[in-house]
């Protein structure tokens, strides 16, 4: 199961890259525009020294609370991408270029909500695993080292509330959790390589837009490019890796539901048949009767 999780959601990211690019490239343009108005009103009179603003060291408060806003908006931006991406690729959805409504809503705060969940359910193990270092330091490091796996792993099987809230389907975080057993630990160990394969495509990004100074004649208008769409594929890879992710997790429990109806299906069928030969047994009994009050 562990690879199974991860191949579909590899496979699936694989072949919706395009997928990802039709749906979404609205946003995108606004993301390259979005940062490259606040690359150009940071950008110092010296040029860039790192391949973004978002990477630049924060000089002032002002400057650092202006990234903090640029960050949430380009967060906001995604979070469209992914609904976006995801409603196409599990319902075949073909929505307006650019929405914003109470469905994006409902998968902000599901986020959010999440992020609290993992949060929460970290705090109590590092706890735990700093008193049983005081007892038995193995068994304490040890669990300190797997509570964020641990905390991940409880995440994850909530998670699937992010893409049916996509969907509108009224899933909920109990149901989540229930329809997730026995997927756990695949989940997030899927969720996990997916996670280091986001951050190694960004860091290959990085290195591309540093390296294109070489390439590309020196001028300010270049720099601001090269700041603006540093955040706009950091975005975008986030969201392939992530929703691809998330939408495989939604098709298996969904795969699981559908099996599991079959099977009440298949027993109903039969109850069916049986009522069906009950009744065929009391006609034929009710015709025997008839035949002996003629007589």
């Amino acid at each position: 199961m562990f690879f199974t999780v991860l191949e579909r959601s590899l496979s699936l990211a694989q072949h919706n890259f395009g997928t990802l690019l039709r749906t979404g490239w609205a946003y995108i343009l606004i993301l390259v525009a979005l940062n490259f108005a606040i690359g150009g009103s940071l950008m110092p009179e010296s040029g860039f020294k790192t391949v973004s603003y978002m990477t630049e060291p924060v000089a002032a408060a002002d400057e650092g609370a202006l990234r903090a806003l640029a960050a949430i908006a380009n967060l906001l931006v995604g979070f469209s991408i992914a609904i976006a991406y995801v409603r196409r690729i599990l319902i075949d959805a073909r929505d307006f270029p650019v929405a914003f409504g109470a469905r994006n809503i409902r998968v902000i705060l599901n986020q959010i909500v999440l992020t609290l969940i993992g949060a929460l359910s970290l705090i109590p193990l590092v706890i735990v695993s700093l008193l049983l270092a005081a007892v038995t330091a193995g068994i304490g490091l040890l669990l300190l080292f797997l509570a964020p796996f641990i905390a991940l792993m409880v995440v994850q099987r909530f998670s699937v509330v992010l893409p049916a809230s996509a969907v509108g389907d009224p899933l909920t975080l109990r149901e989540s959790w229930r329809a997730t057993s026995g997927f756990g630990w695949a989940m997030a160990f899927a969720a996990l390589v997916m996670s280091l394969l986001a951050g190694f495509l960004v860091g290959i990004w990085a290195v591309v837009l540093g390296v294109s100074d070489g390439l590309m004649p020196a001028s300010v208008l270049w720099q601001q490019i090269r700041s603006a769409v540093f955040p706009m594929g950091t975005m975008l890879i986030l969201v392939w890796a992530f929703a691809s992710l998330h939408a495989t997790f939604y098709g298996l429990i969904r795969e699981r539901f559908a099996a599991q109806l079959g099977l009440r299906q298949e027993d109903l069928s039969k109850a069916e048949a049986q009522k069906e030969a009950a009744r065929e047994r009391a006609r034929k009994a009710l015709a025997g009767a008839q035949r002996m009050n003629r007589r």
